[in-house]
């Protein structure tokens, strides 16, 4: 999402009477790569570009073809296979091991839905959404169409394809959250090859405390783009949280923080008796993580003189808060907990990835 809101703000910054753009999309992996479907690249004709495909390995190329698809005016794809030993291949011993599918799409600025303003439209939704695109197609102008799944409803027949059809696809793609890469006929019996794109919105954070170590906290949530509510004594906070906190709020407005399935509730008050007021506030909302600071005889504690919840058996609440990496400072305490809510968010154990059977990224369906 960060990438997303990066390459929107490139966008939106570009002289659009002077300089042209492409966007460059991951749209299909096959074994190892070090991005994933979906990662981005905006491309300036002056060769200005944000985000990013690769490690690295990509971007000298990708900006050469996106160079070449604005001049053009034409939508081109490009499959990098750095799996043989090819020393002419681009990516070839810097550790990508394979093949990575592109699609470079110039940007019409006068499009009101174009791919970047498809985007925008994206961003500005607090769920999940679902992005469709055409990747590959027998008709070439119907490649790098993309449409967000909320408006299949006004665009009935997206490229020819059923709506019904597009409709299954999206309701699977949610239930999966990750993306599928579909062959498809449409119905002009021709065959087309769509990307079904899952996309999270931005994690929401309820971070509830005013100590000193919330402002580390705070810091690597922002740097993580995720949105930050603060609740706490509004006087001890320091000045650059207020610029870094899309809310704040006292102990006693608890009520009025707003939660989703992606939001994460971190209690960091160092306090017995503040935690003991506020948890009922929280605990009556279905959350995918709750956090709290302390040892696990505080914990055991609060389940004893709380009646309303059996806060020892509640799967979703993390306490002692954090990964076990030995943190000891607040930056690094805040690293561990930041670590351990994508970890629960990603259904992932945060295991060393070196004992993980298998690939490490989820296969494409």
């Amino acid at each position: 999402m960060k990438e997303i809101k990066n390459i929107i703000s490139a966008y939106d910054a570009i002289d659009k009477e002077h300089v042209s753009c492409a966007l460059a999309t991951v749209v299909n992996v096959e074994a190892s790569s070090y991005r994933r479907i979906g990662a981005r690249m905006l491309v300036q004709s002056t060769g200005i570009w944000t985000g990013g495909i690769s490690g690295g390995c990509l971007e000298g190329d990708a900006l050469k073809r996106s160079q070449k698809a604005i001049f053009k005016n034409e939508v081109s794809r490009v499959v990098y296979d750095t799996m043989e030993d090819d020393a002419n291949q681009i990516g070839v011993g810097l550790g990508c091991n394979g093949r990575i599918e592109v699609l470079f799409v110039p940007i019409d600025f006068e499009d009101p839905s174009n791919p970047i303003e498809t985007l925008r439209d994206i961003l500005q939704k607090d769920k999940a959404q679902i992005l469709v695109q055409i990747i590959d197609a027998e008709k070439d102008l119907q490649i790098g169409k993309s449409i967000a799944a909320a408006s299949l409803e006004h665009a009935p027949d997206f490229c020819q394809i059923e709506t019904a059809q597009l409709k299954e696809l999206v309701h699977e793609t949610r239930l999966l959250q990750r993306p599928q890469v579909v062959e498809l006929k449409n119905k002009d019996d021709q065959e087309v090859k769509v990307l079904v794109e899952f996309i999270r919105p931005a994690t929401r954070i309820i971070i509830i405390g005013d100590n000193y170590d919330v402002r580390s906290m705070v810091n690597f949530c922002q740097e993580l783009s995720w949105k930050i509510t603060i609740v706490g004594r509004v006087k001890k906070l320091s000045k650059d949280i207020f610029v870094k906190a899309e809310k704040i709020l006292e102990f006693e407005d608890i009520e009025q923080i707003k939660t989703d399935e992606y939001t994460a509730v971190v209690f960091m008050t160092h306090d017995y008796n503040w935690d003991k007021k506020l948890i009922p506030h929280v605990f009556n909302r279905e959350l995918p993580y709750i956090g709290m600071l302390g040892p696990r005889k505080r914990l055991e504690k609060l389940d004893q003189e709380i009646d309303e919840f059996n806060l020892l058996h509640t799967i979703h609440l993390y306490s002692p808060i954090g990964l076990d990496i030995g943190a000891e400072t607040p930056e690094e305490i805040a690293l561990s907990v930041c670590s351990e809510i994508i970890a629960v968010f990603r259904q992932r154990s945060g295991m060393h990835l070196k004992h993980r059977e298998g690939p490490i990224h989820d296969r494409v369906s």
